[in-house]
Order: structure tokens, then sequence, then C-alpha cells
């Protein structure tokens, strides 16, 4: 070291090493990206088909550098800069933008979308759930941003979703993923989805809808479901009144579910003729807690 540097010029120095060598590395990540996309044929086209989208990887590659990270700098920050740089390698390898929820009178989706999907990520705010839906179905948006389900939605969004249609969408995440972020109006959670098929994360939620022709209790169906090495976590009950014969029972179960698992068969069996069809709706990795990220409650 110089004679005329001292201490807080060397540590300074070796900031700008550090430096270097994570824009180094970033450039790598980047080509690597790219690469990827090119492996998987993607060369434009639909913004809702998205193969090089894979929310279940990333959950799994940010729980990773959570449980191994050490030291003073914030978990959640850890977060926020991973979230930011996956979304910017996404767009690299093909057409990625968000369409999210945000009427006027409603605050914090688009905040949302924004600290998942990345700061430079084309977001479209759209006044109702199903306008946001039809970008997705239509292919002007990849995902989609809608409020989390209620048991009092008088027009929940989901029961749109009840098609075989390949171009209907599914439930691929749940935000906030990391820490919540600073909303303007308030904290709000939300479900994103798209065109992309959930993937086991060892930490994950499923969503599924039983259509009957008659209310189920929801003891019943928890019966039915415990039965089956099911367990849940919500039920939620719908009827239109324009067809007061389909009712419609949205659940969420803990743990990862496939459209063909044979325990849906024996809830099926067990719940007998009123049980007109089952409809998996996808899912996402569970989210972080605040005790996981060393936050105070």
């Amino acid at each position: 070291m110089d004679s005329a540097d001292s201490p807080l010029d060397d540590l300074r120095r070796q900031i700008d090493e550090i430096d270097t060598a994570l824009h180094e590395l970033l450039m790598r990540r980047s080509e690597i990206a790219v690469q990827i996309g090119m492996f998987k044929g993607n060369g434009g086209g639909d913004a809702a088909e998205s193969p090089f989208l894979r929310p279940g990887r990333e959950a799994v590659v940010l729980r990773r550098l959570i449980e191994r990270h050490r030291g003073n700098l914030p978990k959640a920050t850890i977060i926020r800069m991973w979230r930011e740089m996956m979304s910017a390698l996404v767009r690299l390898q093909g057409p990625f933008a968000v369409a999210v929820y945000a009427p006027d009178q409603v605050s914090g989706y688009w905040d949302l979308a924004h600290d998942h999907f990345g700061s430079l990520t084309p977001i479209t705010m759209h006044d109702s759930s199903g306008q946001v839906l039809r970008a997705v179905i239509d292919g002007q948006a990849t995902v989609g941003v809608l409020p989390l389900p209620q048991q009092d939605d008088g027009e929940p969004w989901w029961r749109y979703m009840l098609s075989n249609d390949a171009r209907i969408p599914r439930v691929i995440a749940r935000l906030p993923f990391g820490a919540p972020a600073t909303l303007f109006g308030g904290a709000v959670e939300a479900l994103a989805v798209g065109r992309v098929v959930q993937e086991e994360t060892g930490k994950d939620r499923s969503l599924v809808v039983f259509e009957a022709t008659t209310e189920v209790s929801r003891s019943g169906l928890r019966a039915a479901l415990e039965a089956a090495a099911l367990e849940t976590v919500y039920i939620h009950v719908w009827r239109d009144s324009s067809n007061p014969e389909t009712w419609l029972h949205l659940i969420e179960i803990d743990g990862f579910l496939a459209p063909t698992d044979e325990r849906l068969g024996a809830v099926a069996r067990r719940l007998g003729e009123s049980l007109r069809q089952i409809w998996p709706l996808g899912g996402y990795a569970v989210p972080f807690t605040p005790a996981e990220l060393d936050l105070r409650t």
C-alpha cells in the first residue's frame, strides 16, 4: 500500500475490486440466460407463453441463498436484489410483461408487482380482475396479479379459470414472497397467474376447485381430504345466483398437488355423485415468514 494511502483508501479499493468481480459475474449470468432462452426455442411471439419463467425454481434459489446467508446485510435485501436480477434476466430470454389489478379505489397491487417482477418490467394496470385475466389469455401479458381470494368475494375471479382451454392461466406465485414492501395505502397480498406449470419446491400450497351440484359442508370436505392424506388450509364456497345448481368450493391444500394426483380421485369417490368435477388451479411456493427473514413483527 502506498504510504500516502490511508486504511480507508485501502477498504475503498477492495470495494472497487468486489464491484468489478460482481459486475463480471452478472455479465456472465446474463450471457447464460440468453443461451437458455435460445435453447428453449423462444423466438418471441405470444407474451403469455413463457417456458423460461419458472417461479418454483426461483423460490428454490432464494431459499438456498437465505439459508446460507451470513452477516449484517438483511436477508430481505438479498431477496429484493435477486428478484430484480431474476426478472431482468427473464426479460433477456423472451417477452415478459405483467398485468395488475389496480382500480382507482384499491392500492398496493402495483407495488407488489413492481417489487416482485422488477422495476423495469412492463406493467399495465386494469380496473377489474376480468381484464387482468383477459390480458394473460390474449397474450398481452405473461403474468397477472390478482387479489388474494376471500370468502366474501361477490364475483370471485378464480371461477373464470375453470376450463380445459390451454390459454387459461393457473396460479403460479403468492406475493409478497419476501419481506412486505412499503405499499401505498397499506399492506395487501396477491396471487400471480400465468401459463406456467407448477413445479414442486418442497414447501408448497396448491389450489383446487370442487364443482358440485350441492353445497358440501366444510367439515365434510375437510374429512374427505384428510382421509386422502391432504391437509386443508382454507375453503371458500361460492354459488352463482343465475346457476343455483352449481356450487364451487375453492380449496387451498398444504403441499404440492399435481393435477393427476391419485389422492384427488380418492376424494372424489368419497364425496360421491354430488361432485361434478375437480378443477386444479395451480399453486405456489410458500413465501418466507418474518421469522425466516429475521424481521421483527
